[in-house]
């Protein structure tokens, strides 16, 4: 037995697929007295706390009932330079960018301010139960730099990449086709695969790249067949008017990203609203990604993602944040304007799968379910725990609850950083405590 094995006991909530509606008990195992035992970060064992408390008496135990033990929730889509553009003033999506964006990310060139934006932005991350995300940095290597060191200082199962970008982006933005790809590709070596880090080739969308710097990243995407591709897609209609008039012979703007070898299985793609028929097939034939940005989108004014549509189509969807343009940090409140979106297209987001989507269901997007979304043993001891009494908005409403998906639609719906009592990544409890500063 390891000396720094624990025990984590309370109410644990795992699944096994996605389920098929509010009566699908074996998509998922929900156990009243539960335990996980956690070994050299990953955990070792599963269960009822008496049998695996006699299975392991030496383990230290961490008593958190009556909370919920889930798996650490997975972010798909953000933005790290964005930090402290979060909540500024209105405008869609390409003034946006102008007008708020693009002056931040400028500063990331400074390492010195790239390493204090990172270390805050792992404790807003953190103290809202995420313990994976997929990031854009900025152009500048500095800007990757901070981040995966920052993540590795935390040892988090982190995905990331620096933009390329060089055209329709203000000085000091912009890098040069060569540039972005001798920068990736360094970062790549440096980073890709290194502990628990994995690098995103990240275009940051058709409009901020020359046919040749898409033509570079291609390249990349070729001779690094494992790492990811992120970048954007069909979020606004100004943004595909001009696109489009950037690639007048591209038969969509999909088809920009397919021609340079950029659409496959692990290709992330940022929104997805405005899709057309080929775009679709294109999707559900290679594999490729859309991500559900809710909080941006309505944001932004951009448009409603049809979850529902692309899933009858085969296409596995996942979901995100998108801070800076999304307006928080947390999965939770992510869910929350979520479920209002598909409301409106008459579609339902039950509890049940709204905490698959960010658990199990996001880490089957990226392919790394042997590693995280779950509570399988074996797998990383990456745990959120959960607090659905947290407000006292909530506690009244808990106090009614009869039920398992009760309780998840009141964490759903009210629930937000309030609501997370722990978040462990590897086995450690690292939820910075409230009104920290960023770590030193």
């Amino acid at each position: 037995m390891s000396a720094d094995a624990k025990i984590l006991r309370g109410r644990t909530l795992t699944f096994h697929a996605e389920p098929n509606g509010p009566d699908d008990t074996a998509a998922y195992t929900c156990l009243e007295d539960g335990a996980l035992l956690i070994r050299d970060g990953r955990i070792a064992a599963h269960g009822a706390y008496a049998e695996v408390s006699r299975a392991a008496p030496e383990a230290e135990a961490v008593d958190h009932r009556p909370h919920l033990l889930m798996p650490g929730f997975i972010d798909l889509h953000l933005h790290f330079p964005q930090v402290q553009v979060v909540a500024s003033w209105g405008e869609q999506l390409l003034d946006w960018l102008n007008t708020y964006t693009f002056p931040a990310e400028v500063q990331f060139t400074d390492k010195t301010h790239a390493d204090r934006m990172a270390r805050a932005f792992f404790d807003l991350v953190l103290s809202h139960g995420t313990t994976t995300a997929v990031a854009f940095c900025s152009v500048h290597p500095a800007s990757a730099e901070a981040y995966f060191a920052e993540a590795a200082r935390r040892n988090m199962r982190m995905i990331g990449g620096k933009v390329m970008m060089d055209r329709n982006a203000p000085d000091g933005l912009r890098d040069t086709a060569r540039q972005g790809y001798d920068e990736t590709k360094a970062l790549i070596e440096r980073w890709h695969g290194k502990g628990r880090a994995s690098y995103a080739i990240s275009p940051r969308f058709a409009i901020t790249s020359t046919p040749d710097q898409l033509e570079m990243a291609g390249a990349l995407a070729a001779e690094h067949p494992d790492a990811y591709v992120q970048t954007h897609l069909s979020e606004n209609r100004d943004e595909i008017d001009f696109t489009l008039s950037l690639y007048p012979d591209a038969p969509d703007y999909l088809g920009i990203y397919e021609r340079y070898g950029l659409v496959h299985d692990k290709t992330l793609l940022g929104h997805a609203i405005h899709l057309e028929p080929r775009e679709i097939d294109l999707l559900a034939e290679v594999g490729g990604k859309p991500v559900f940005c809710p909080t941006s989108n309505l944001f932004l004014g951009s448009g409603l993602f049809d979850d529902g549509g692309l899933r009858a189509k085969g296409i596995q969807n996942g979901i995100a944040t998108d801070i800076g343009a999304g307006t928080s940090y947390s999965m939770l409140q992510t869910l929350n304007e979520g479920y209002k979106i598909l409301q409106l297209q008459n579609q339902k987001l039950h509890p049940l799968n709204a905490f698959h989507w960010i658990t199990r269901g996001n880490a089957e997007v990226l392919g790394q379910l042997q590693e995280i979304g779950t509570l399988d043993v074996g797998t990383e001891a990456d745990i959120v725990v959960l607090d659905v009494a947290a407000t006292p908005a909530m506690a009244l409403r808990a106090e009614a609850a009869t039920s398992l998906s009760e309780e998840l639609f009141i964490l759903q719906m009210l629930g937000d950083d309030r609501a997370v009592v722990e978040t462990y990544v590897a086995g450690e409890a690292m939820k910075p405590q409230s009104g920290s500063p960023a770590r030193d």
